[in-house]
């Protein structure tokens, strides 16, 4: 999600080259930037909230005279967006830009309180600069001190460091998120995106993680965790204007995959409130207009939709199973029935719609022909309408009451990913406010959700991290005569995605049950040419789920299951075991996705198949 620039050199100033940086990264979404520069021998820290142009304006007119500096663009997870909460942070003589998540922050900020330590932010990165601090105050060192400090961190992080002490030297590090090293004549980048020093130089090293490099004039080294020097290739890019529209990935799909990090806080951002606690719904409505104490029209959701007892919701594939994860959540915490209808067959029945149903309707594209049928059908029994889309002022947006937006960029793989993500966190924010609306939701689950949603950036790039791992798995995945994906609760409508991203990419059949269907039918299917990919998160349906996944081990299925976090249970029942991170249950299909996303497209590349446009299917549905 953050955005990383740090520059070591002499041919170019390092204001501008950390400028320009950002600026190519603004893409990933921001609320807040900063950056620490060497002013002579003297660092100076330079931060606003809001937009790049805020911290432009700050230093517009400021002349720097160092070698060295950093940058960073936050996405706030820990502490609210604010001047005191940006990047970089600082602690002594150390100062920091961080991505990612530390896990036991909790766990380093008692230490350091009962150490006497005073803090300035409410984020984790300042914990992991105290750290550094401590230990550069010992070893007198800064590769050493952040050597001595990477085996205490937990989480999904890069991090750049720069030193009072040394205006010649950057040191960083990483565990997940991407961290790239820019070779340039007599400089040196450290990006988060080779978009950010392309325009400096198109040879790059990229850092595996647990490994340290330091930088200084002499030249680039990297280290293993245990200090090792090691031998990293050099890889020089050649980009067409194809692969610079792809951003470096091999595949829109892939690159879509990895924009979710982005399109989700994208998705969620325009909800916040102010204080990013709670949700106000930023929505448009058309027609649905209420009077004031003065007689004026006024707009209000609670008012619009006090009133519904019930909730249709309409789509097709992949905007069908993220309804279905919309109804989970509608029903438990609104305490309002919810039903979800292909749209292909609820336009040709003659549906029961009462005055007082709220119609929702899903489509990225807002063209899909039989969605737009099915929200005209409900229009025509004269109930409200509510569109998600991705296109404003598409057809379905146009025709909806009320409108909603996925926010998550153009997707141009056909197999959608990110727009699916996107949708189950407009759908988390509509339920937020829907069952407030009805009075059914607290302040206290409230704010817990919403914390929830805000640290979902961060931990998709941890999950992100399987891209590796399906890649390495895929020629092994290729034995498999078929998948069964199986999940329950909330996780059946995952198992069904799962499911349909294999058979639009790879062709193998592959099918999404209910995990507690399996002796009504699949499992005659099992045998131990049968990939049973079993989704188990720590949810209230947890023991049971195990259960099923017991009695397909014992006939014999190949066994990947996706679990929470360290799960010694899981591992020894599977083949493969997967780990999300531990999150709210509500939060849980959005990282458990990815991984099924990653699985899919890794497998259709290593058969050969055309990831981007698999045959026979079409990006919008504009057709019968």
């Amino acid at each position: 999600m953050c955005g990383i620039v740090g520059y070591l050199g002499s041919e170019h100033d390092p204001k501008d080259v950390i400028l320009a940086g950002l600026e190519k990264l603004e893409y990933r979404g921001y609320d807040s930037a900063g950056m620490a520069v060497f002013n002579g021998n003297q660092i100076e820290r330079i931060r606003a909230q809001g937009k790049l142009i805020y911290l432009k304006n700050k230093v517009q007119d400021k002349k720097f005279t160092g070698p060295a500096g950093i940058g960073h663009t936050r996405w706030a997870t820990h502490g609210k967006p604010s001047e005191s909460n940006a990047h970089p942070h600082q602690a002594g003589v150390i100062h920091l830009v961080h991505n990612g998540i530390i896990e036991n922050d909790d766990h380093i900020r008692k230490q350091l309180k009962a150490e006497g330590v005073t803090l300035t932010s409410d984020t984790d990165s300042e914990l992991v600069a105290h750290l550094i601090n401590r230990a550069y105050a010992v070893h007198k060192d800064l590769f050493l001190a952040v050597k001595s400090v990477l085996p205490s961190l937990k989480g999904a992080f890069s991090i750049v460091v720069i030193c009072q002490d040394n205006p010649q030297e950057l040191v960083a590090f990483k565990d997940g998120p991407p961290l790239i090293i820019g070779i340039g004549q007599g400089e040196t980048f450290i990006v988060s995106d080779v978009a950010a020093s392309l325009q400096y130089t198109d040879k790059y090293i990229y850092l595996d993680d647990r490994e340290i490099v330091k930088v200084t004039p002499q030249g680039v080294k990297i280290f293993s965790q245990a200090g090792i020097e090691l031998r990293k290739e050099i890889n020089q890019i050649s980009w067409s204007a194809d692969v610079v529209e792809k951003r470096g990935f091999s595949h829109f799909m892939l690159k879509e995959i990895h924009e979710q990090a982005q399109s989700v806080a994208q998705a969620l951002e325009p909800h916040l409130n102010e204080q990013r606690t709670g949700i106000t719904l930023a929505h448009q409505l058309d027609g649905l207009h209420f009077l004031n104490h003065n007689n004026q029209p006024e707009i209000v959701f609670e008012k619009a939709l006090n009133d519904i007892d019930r909730v249709i919701i309409v789509a097709c594939g992949t905007s069908y199973y993220a309804g279905l994860v919309g109804q989970y959540m509608i029903e438990k915490f609104s305490k309002t029935p919810c039903s979800v209808e292909v749209a292909s067959e609820f336009r040709y029945r003659d549906p029961v719609v009462s005055k007082n149903t709220l119609f929702i309707s899903i489509s990225q594209s807002g063209e899909t022909a039989d969605t737009l049928a099915a929200i005209r059908l409900a229009k025509s029994k004269g109930v409200k309408t509510l569109s998600i889309c991705n296109v404003k002022n598409s057809t379905i947006d146009r025709e909806a009451d009320i409108h909603l937006y996925m926010n998550c960029g153009p997707e141009i793989g056909v197999a959608s990913t990110k727009a699916f993500t996107s949708t189950l966190t407009v759908l988390s924010v509509f339920c937020i406010e829907f069952s407030k609306a009805k009075k059914q939701l607290d302040l206290k689950s409230e704010q817990q959700w919403v914390e929830g949603l805000l640290a979902l950036p961060s931990q998709i790039e941890v999950v992100l991290a399987y891209d590796k791992y399906f890649s390495d798995a895929s020629d092994a995945l290729k034995k498999y005569h078929g998948f069964l994906f199986m999940g329950r609760g909330v996780m059946y409508p995952i198992a069904l995605e799962g499911a349909l991203k294999m058979k639009e990419l790879t062709y193998l059949h592959a099918e999404g049950y209910p995990a507690g269907e399996m002796k009504h039918g699949p499992l005659a299917l099992i045998d131990e040419d049968m990939a049973v990919v079993m989704l188990a998160p720590r949810d209230e349906l947890y023991e049971k789920t195990v259960s099923n996944l017991q009695e397909v081990k014992a006939r014999g299925a190949k066994i990947i299951s996706l679990g929470s976090g360290d799960d010694e249970n899981l591992k020894s029942l599977s083949d493969r075991y997967l780990a999300i991170p531990k999150v709210s249950s509500w939060v849980d299909p959005i990282l458990a996705v990815i991984p099924l996303q990653l699985m899919a497209f890794h497998l259709a590349q290593s058969l050969g198949y055309d990831v981007d446009q698999p045959r026979n299917l079409a990006k919008s549905v504009t057709v019968e």
